[in-house]
């Protein structure tokens, strides 16, 4: 099998053909060999891919010939790529010029965006680069996308180089250029009238804009960032090619000088920062490594000195972001929902038990005011400082503590009166006096609890109650049913609810408290315990909130040390997911709720 190669033949560039080389000729040029999928032929790259005029400068228009006798030979070079998957060596290379030529030739030359390009056309491309390479798995949507910015980058040639310079010049304009003869004369007047108009001037203006805010251009041919780095892994063996030496490399002209000012200080930055790098000086760490260092940090999505296509999270070998569930959202969001809550009720707390300490001192400091007034009033010359050191240290609650009588100290008062047997005889009438208030306090309590009895019995009428009409129902049944035939409520609470079968039961009394708007028994916090976990399960939210028995947390279960193995035990027989809510007595007539997150 032969191959083909261009060749200079008395000035001419000519088609050849050439014969198959020698054993030690093919290792001395082995990295530059295409391999092919239907043959083991192979041929060597070649200095030009295009055919051109000689009197002309520059690179000219791309015609692919090699590729279509290629594809009549049914001969189809293998696409190869690096290790960040962007394609590289002659079979890519003359791919890529193909795919350009496909796109100056059968995709229309209408002002629409490649999106609007029918599928059909598209198809017609990719066929066609398939039939001529082994592009590899998913190579269609690279071919496509290399299509569209070749088709973009070919309408912005005609309009910088053909249309833009002879805009006065209606000559000129009448017809295609005599490169692109190919292009229909009438799609050629449609595109100059659309690149003439207002409108395109507007978003070539802008554009033009953000180019010149571009600091640091690169000088790369059309290998790109992916052939740089692999002629540099030739040239340099066992050397790793970091993306700071490409960047670098990409503005160097072909003498090996950057003649950017702002670019060449950039490069010795880098140059300084590697040999700090070596010395052990400075040390990289994932993203930030060398070019980030010399030029700042990189913009979400891109990545400089690499080429386009390539992220961030793809070369730093970043791991992938954690995408967190819905009920992953929905518990946390709970949780801190649940948190400022038990906030929100301890700040309050705190708050009403100052006010009502506040509130307590003052009515304390009023009423020894007034006690001191009218004790001066019936006792001549009496120093109210003998009596303000006991009287201002008052009980924590007034209304339960009463004052010692006996065991006292006596100390007699002394005044100005002569008369010792009057100052006796007042002291004597001053204890009886004494007694018989004492006695009366506790016929007073005593009637306060025949009373607080009565009312705890009494059902009474709930006809007229601001209640729910549920609990107006449940107080006549009380009234009707567990009274006159001394019934109890009983209820069984599932394992599923404390983590243990448990049966309990409800006095007429817990009732009546509870509608009393009373003081209420665990009992009757675990039952509504027990109804609270119907409806979380019936809106399956059971196992975002769990519940913890009131009987194995009360003051009279046991010891702190039992209660704590009784929660420990409850706490290990879940998912570590719940939270739970355990009712607790923060020292006020309401009842709180203390909310566990065991995550």
């Amino acid at each position: 099998m032969v191959s083909q190669q261009q060749t200079k033949d008395s000035g001419s560039k000519k088609l050849g053909m050439v014969a198959p080389q020698d054993k030690s000729s093919k290792e001395m040029k082995s990295s530059k060999k295409m391999k092919f999928a239907s043959s083991s032929a192979e041929t060597e790259q070649t200095s030009q891919t295009t055919i051109s005029d000689d009197s002309k400068t520059g690179r000219g228009m791309s015609t692919m010939p090699r590729v279509v006798k290629r594809k009549l030979q049914k001969l189809r070079p293998i696409v190869e790529y690096n290790k960040r998957g962007k394609g590289i060596g002659q079979a890519h290379s003359e791919m890529q010029s193909y795919i350009g030529v496909l796109a100056r030739s059968r995709v229309p030359l209408v002002d629409k965006k490649w999106s609007q390009i029918p599928k059909d056309v598209k198809e017609q491309i990719w066929e066609a680069v398939d039939m001529a390479f082994v592009v590899g798995q998913g190579g269609k949507k690279s071919v496509l996308t290399s299509a569209a910015k070749k088709w973009k980058d070919f309408k912005s040639t005609l309009t910088r180089h053909y249309i833009l310079p002879y805009t006065n010049d209606k000559e000129k304009l009448s017809h295609p250029p005599e490169t692109y003869k190919f292009i229909e004369k009438a799609q050629w007047d449609a595109f100059v009238a659309s690149r003439l108009s207002k409108d395109f001037e507007s978003v070539h203006s802008q554009h033009a804009q953000i180019r010149e805010k571009l600091e640091y251009n690169h000088r790369l041919p059309r290998k790109g960032y992916a052939g740089l780095e692999d002629q540099l892994e030739e040239t340099m063996p066992g050397v790793e090619i970091d993306r700071s030496t490409l960047w670098k490399r990409a503005r160097q002209d072909k003498h090996g000088n950057i003649p950017d000012p702002k670019v060449a200080e950039k490069a010795k930055l880098i140059d300084e920062l590697q040999k700090q790098v070596s010395e052990g000086k400075v040390r990289v760490d994932g993203s930030k490594d060398v070019l980030t260092m010399a030029l700042g940090p990189e913009h979400p999505g891109r990545l400089r000195g690499v080429g386009a296509g390539i992220s961030p999270r793809q070369y730093f070998n970043l791991p992938k972001p954690q995408r967190v569930s819905f009920d992953d959202r929905l518990k946390e969001s709970l949780r801190v929902l649940l948190q400022e809550e038990t906030n929100k009720m301890e700040a309050k707390a705190k708050e009403e038990a100052l006010r009502m300490e506040a509130r307590t001192k003052q009515l304390i400091e009023a009423e020894r005011e007034h006690f001191l007034s009218q004790f001066s009033q019936l006792i001549p010359n009496f120093d109210p400082g003998m009596l303000k050191q006991r009287i201002s240290q008052s009980p924590k609650n007034p209304m339960s503590d009463k004052a010692s009588c006996s065991g006292g100290e006596v100390k007699s008062l002394h005044y100005e009166d002569d008369n010792a047997k009057n100052g006796e005889h007042q002291q004597e009438e001053e204890k009886e006096e004494e007694k018989r208030d004492e006695e009366k306090e506790e016929e007073k309590e005593k009637k306060d609890e025949e009373k607080h009895d009565d009312k705890v019995i009494e059902v009474g009428d709930y006809s007229n109650m601001e209640a729910p009409s549920s609990l107006k129902s449940l107080c006549r049944y009380v009234e009707t049913t567990l009274l006159p035939e001394d019934k109890l409520l009983q209820f069984t609470i599932d394992k599923e609810v404390f983590g243990g079968d448990r049966d309990t039961f409800l006095l007429h009394e817990d009732i009546t408290q509870f509608a009393g708007m009373e003081e209420i028994g665990a009992t009757v916090v675990a039952v509504y315990m027990r109804y609270l976990h119907d409806v979380l399960k019936q809106a399956n939210m059971c196992s975002m909130v769990g519940f913890i028995d009131p009987a194995t947390v009360s003051a009279n279960s046991g010891t702190i040390a039992e209660r704590s193995r009784l929660v420990a035990a409850r706490l290990q027989k879940t998912d570590g997911e719940q939270i739970f809510m355990m009712p607790y007595n923060p020292g006020l007539v309401s009842l709180g709720f203390c909310f566990y997150d065991f995550q």
